[in-house]
């Protein structure tokens, strides 16, 4: 069934990214999503990590939360690059706990820090992941924990 609804999925995206749907293209869309499954089906890389379906309920709470903090984060570093009210940076590197229990919340988790302005992942353990943060104040804010609470993670091991 993941297949079938993966398989939907690209040649979704094939009509969106091409724009047309002259005969042509729409047959080489439907034979690229095809080789590209049957490559996939060969290889067995459609799991539950893959192709998360269960975490779509999940993500547009994600996504409204995620823009939030970059807007934040980029008013915050715009303040301190302007130095206004005498604010500087204070670089450093931390290592964060990693509560997710998948490698797919992990990574998640890891490129969320990322997309904030003013932190960037560097490393990615099953239990830390190590950030370089410009600001203390960003670091304790990840230290803190709010925005690995905000992962959605199905919470099964591989």
């Amino acid at each position: 069934m993941k297949i079938f609804s993966f398989g939907a999925l690209l040649f979704v995206l094939w009509i969106l990214l091409s724009g047309k749907f002259s005969l042509l293209l729409l047959s080489l869309g439907g034979g690229s999503v095809v080789l590209t499954l049957i490559i996939a089906k060969r290889m067995n890389v459609i799991d539950h990590e893959s192709y998360p379906v269960h975490l779509y309920a999940k993500f547009p709470a994600f996504f409204i939360y995620i823009m939030v903090e970059i807007i934040k984060s980029n008013f915050v570093m715009i303040k301190r690059i302007l130095k206004l009210g005498k604010i500087d940076i204070s670089p450093q590197l931390v290592n964060i706990p990693v509560s997710q229990k998948t490698d797919l919340g992990r990574v998640i988790y890891a490129n969320s820090i990322t997309l904030t302005p003013g932190t960037v992942s560097i490393e990615l353990d099953p239990d830390w992941v190590t950030v370089h943060a410009l600001t203390k104040e960003g670091a304790d804010d990840l230290l803190e924990g709010s925005m690995a609470r905000k992962i959605p993670d199905q919470g099964v091991e591989k």
